[in-house]
């Protein structure tokens, strides 16, 4: 249900943004508005304003249009022709059309700089040891060590270290990282990406690269335990502290992880100390999809030192002025690494998986509204930015393929013709259709697959 009403309300919020700078701009320059419609297909609220505006809930909840008055979609009476979109000049009908993905844009910016002023809490960029002969290992990263920029550009959580090394990382194949270690020394690290496959969306590019955030060591006790998963049905709770499995000792939570995860679908004998008491409970993983294998899982997370946390955790918050710019920032360089791989995707450089439909992005609004305010923020200025990024594509029935109708209409001085206009929607629509197709089969790949 949270997955549900996160994903429905990110819709809304990000359709009327899109619609309505359609219409705020075509009311500003004259052009009637006869519907505003959340949604496509039957209508199932509306009500009329005084200007004659429709406002509408539609069934279908993917998406929505506003309605302007054209003599190219009906008859229209001769004291209203000054009212129509297709009369307006071009200049004003390409503000009409850039409009709507401008509006996302700018909601983008509006949500990043309220996140900035407000404060957001971050995990430092602080690596554990990196396994053996990955990049991280030869560049000589140690446990412990914080990232303190990525080419010269300061980091200060561990998403932006993640966002660096993946924009870097893709276009040059090198990467040079300055670290401060425990003790407070500084140095340069120079990771080399070749034939690392950062674009590949089944896999963590910082795992691969061998970046993993630095966790102190948890004892093995439960902290909580779900109430579907295979550990609270073999009756283990919270505070119970795991002595040993299979008669194999544990010391931390780490330990107890990695017996777990190689034994899916295999009885374990777990030797449970709880209240002075030591207890054997019998607990068999239940096999889910790892990395490129199965693993066992039996729903438990560790009980946590707060204070152990406090040191791994900051606040990122900013000043109105340098939140805005720092929001501007954020937005431009969202919308050009979204190009970069929209074009890598049309030559082959980054796979079709990274596509993603209605059901990821379902997912995704759930995950980020369950993790609190500031994530679900951050996410809806995220998808406000990919959409914007993919209607200003130039492809006909997109906002982005009239805008291309308007400037060769700007350009020549007369109008694009209509069969070319027609055989544009069709190509347009078939690319679209293709486009759904991959994203509608990445979708349901990983539902099904995980």
């Amino acid at each position: 249900m949270t997955t549900l009403l996160a994903f429905l309300l990110t819709l809304a919020i990000l359709v009327v943004f899109h619609e309505y700078g359609h219409y705020a701009v075509a009311r500003l320059c004259g052009v009637r508005v006869l519907r505003f419609s959340v949604g496509f297909g039957r209508i199932i609220a509306s009500r009329r304003d005084r200007n004659g505006t429709e406002w509408a809930l539609s069934a279908i909840p993917l998406g929505g249009y506003v309605k302007m008055l054209d003599e190219r979609e009906g008859e229209v009476a001769a004291e209203d022709l000054p009212l129509t979109f297709n009369r307006k000049p071009v200049l004003q009908r390409m503000a009409i059309v850039v409009a709507g993905p401008l509006a996302n844009l700018v909601l983008a910016i509006l949500l990043y700089w309220g996140l900035f002023v407000h404060g957001i809490v971050v995990l430092k960029p602080i690596v554990a040891a990196p396994e053996a002969n990955t990049p991280a290992a030869v560049a000589g990263i140690a446990d412990g060590d914080t990232v303190v920029s990525v080419d010269g550009e300061p980091v200060a959580d561990w998403q932006g270290l993640h966002w660096e090394i993946l924009k870097r990382g893709l276009r040059d194949g090198r990467v040079s990282m300055e670290t401060r270690s425990q003790e407070g020394h500084l140095a340069s690290r120079q990771l080399d990406l070749a034939g690392i496959d950062l674009a590949d969306v089944d896999a963590d590019p910082l795992d691969k690269i061998g970046l993993k955030r630095f966790l102190p060591d948890f004892p093995a006790v439960i902290g909580q335990t779900l109430p579907e998963g295979r550990a609270a049905q073999a009756g283990l709770r919270a505070a119970d502290r795991v002595l040993a499995i299979d008669d194999q000792a544990i010391a931390n939570w780490d330990d107890m992880v990695a017996i777990v995860r190689a034994s899916p679908e295999q009885a374990l004998g777990f030797l449970v100390e709880r209240a002075g008491q030591r207890i054997t409970l019998s607990i068999t993983p239940a096999s889910v999809p790892g990395k490129g294998n199965r693993i066992g899982q039996i729903g438990a997370t560790p009980q946590v030192d707060e204070q152990q946390l406090a040191g791994l955790r900051g606040e990122v918050r900013f000043g109105p002025a340098e939140a805005m710019k720092r929001a501007l920032y954020r937005t431009w360089d969202l919308s050009t690494f979204s190009l970069e791989m929209l074009g890598r995707l049309v030559i082959g450089q980054a796979s079709l998986k990274n596509l993603s439909g209605p059901v990821t992005i379902a997912d995704y609004a759930g995950r980020s509204a369950e993790a609190g305010p500031a994530s679900f923020i951050a996410f809806l200025a995220l998808i406000s930015v990919s959409l914007a990024v993919l209607n200003l594509l130039p492809i006909p029935l997109l906002d982005g393929g009239h805008l291309l109708y308007y400037s060769a209409e700007f350009l020549t001085g007369r109008p694009v013709p209509d069969s070319v206009q027609e055989l544009g929607q069709k190509i347009g629509a078939a690319l679209l259709a293709t486009l759904m197709f991959f994203a509608l089969f990445n979708d349901l790949q990983r539902l099904f697959t995980g």
